[in-house]
């Protein structure tokens, strides 16, 4: 299994802009799909962006598509969320996780590793 602690949430104001970063340890990283999901109060968690193993397949959900961009940098064991123009409703809880598959996927079951989560807050 794959380690992951995420950071970079916090509180903003609609418009603003916020990076999400996820640090993995483990020798499966390199060759795993990695995604970010989220989960706000009430609702069931959902994949918002996921990248493949070498990132040449990329998800984005419809909600976030056009404003967030997901990367990894493979070499520094990491994965990212750069997250543009947000939205009171993009307010949730954001996880890092990584998959069984090399492919990008959007099934949770999919995922084996589980970051703790970090607080996105977005004010309107």
């Amino acid at each position: 299994q794959v380690q992951l602690v995420e950071s970079g949430g916090g509180w903003v104001q609609a418009g603003d802009s916020l990076r999400l970063s996820c640090a993995a340890s483990g020798h499966t990283f390199n060759n795993s799909a990695m995604a970010w999901f989220r989960q706000a109060p009430g609702k069931e968690r959902e994949c918002i962006a996921a990248i493949g193993w070498s990132a040449a397949n990329i998800y984005y959900s419809d909600s976030v598509k056009g404003r967030f961009t997901i990367s990894r940098d493979n070499a520094k064991n990491s994965v990212y969320l750069q997250m543009r123009n947000l939205k009171p409703e993009d307010t949730a809880v954001y996880y890092c996780a990584a998959s069984y598959y090399r492919r990008a996927n959007i099934r949770a079951d999919d995922y084996n590793s589980w970051g703790q989560g970090t607080q996105v807050t977005v004010s309107s």
